[in-house]
């Protein structure tokens, strides 16, 4: 894939590394590429970052076809940076884009995009501890008709951003509600895909978790509002007398790439991991017993983030006495430590931006 490059006439004054917030500053460029029905893809280039335009009956603002990813490169202590698992996102994105009847954009061509554009951007890859950039891959319909098809125009475009932690929190523990009115996913919809009607839909379960005084909403099955599945924008695990719990991958959770790290970590470290439909009766029990040891969600944007408490009606629970478990703490340093490359990668899953 060749991409043309288009040099910005000014650069703009890079931020404080130390207070770079979540998704505050767009770097300088922004990679972007055209699909259409008659000739696929094509004009792959790299841009100055700059607003877009849109037709008002643009498909996309009435049905809202559309996906993205979320990946981050990371600097090392001697200068190199490198990407984590680019792979898993391309192919999760050829998923959600099939799902929504989107065209794929090769994992190939979506490794070389973000590659390219990171390389543009490497002084923007920040060097504090504890920071990354944010990398943005995105797809949405550009055509301009009003009703409910699939369009014959797309654009894929990849945007970064320097950034700090995810929770203002950071790595300390957060209060969860659990959610048991509304509903994020039910089998056979969008809940495994990476689409914004998904995130859209979750806002009131965050909004009515923040008014009681909780970081995120813990979302049940859609079913039987019975089994834990995700919280917020994150998977969920839980160790439960020495055995580690999560959700099972079956159509209504989606697929983290640092979930699926932290499964290949743990039963490395010999953890027996039991990928089943947990009942929130049960979890609240467990809690209740001291047999509910730690909890901790999972996820690109905050890596690992500690529960300290559950709310579940009238009921809560605290988990660990609200302090960040041993085991929390372990698998934190070590994937932080192979993505930040203190730690030696025997899985392979980084990938230097100039190899």
């Amino acid at each position: 894939m060749e991409i043309r490059f288009e040099e910005a006439k000014q650069l703009k004054e890079k931020p404080d590394q130390k207070n770079l917030g979540f998704g505050k500053y767009m770097t300088d460029y922004m990679f972007v590429m055209d699909w259409t029905v008659k000739d696929g893809w094509k004009d792959a280039r790299i841009t100055p970052y700059a607003p877009l335009s849109l037709d008002p009956a643009c498909v996309t603002l009435h049905y809202a076809q559309e996906t993205f990813e979320g990946m981050k490169a990371y600097r090392t202590k001697e200068g190199k940076i490198q990407l984590f698992r680019p792979q898993m996102n391309a192919e999760r994105m050829i998923r959600s884009n099939e799902r929504l009847c989107m065209p794929a954009f090769p994992v190939d061509m979506f490794v070389q995009a973000v590659k390219e554009l990171v390389k543009v951007e490497r002084e923007w890859v920040p060097s504090e501890e504890g920071t990354s950039l944010y990398i943005r891959p995105f797809m949405f319909a550009t055509e301009n008709a009003l009703g409910v098809h699939m369009a014959t125009s797309y654009k894929f475009m990849v945007i970064c951003c320097p950034v700090g932690a995810y929770y203002a929190e950071g790595i300390n523990p957060v209060k969860i509600l659990v959610e048991n009115e509304l509903v994020r996913a039910v089998l056979g919809g969008t809940g495994f895909t990476k689409c914004g009607g998904n995130y859209a839909g979750s806002i009131l379960g965050q909004v009515k978790a923040e008014k009681m005084g909780c970081a995120q909403a813990l979302w049940l099955d859609g079913v039987h509002r019975k089994y834990v599945e995700e919280v917020g924008t994150m998977n969920i695990m839980f160790k439960i007398d020495g055995e580690i719990y999560t959700a099972p991958i079956e159509g209504t959770v989606l697929a983290g790439v640092t979930r699926d790290s932290i499964l290949h970590i743990l039963k490395d470290w010999g953890y027996k991991i039991h990928e089943t439909h947990l009942a929130i009766d049960d979890l609240m029990k467990a809690g209740h017993d001291g047999s509910l040891e730690e909890a901790f969600g999972t996820g690109t944007a905050a890596v690992i983030s500690p529960v300290g408490e559950l709310v579940y009606q009238d009921d809560a629970v605290k988990v660990n006495d609200f302090k960040i478990g041993k085991l929390t703490q372990k698998l934190y340093d070590y994937l932080t430590g192979i993505q930040w490359g203190n730690v030696e990668d025997k899985y392979g899953w980084t990938m230097d931006i100039d190899s």
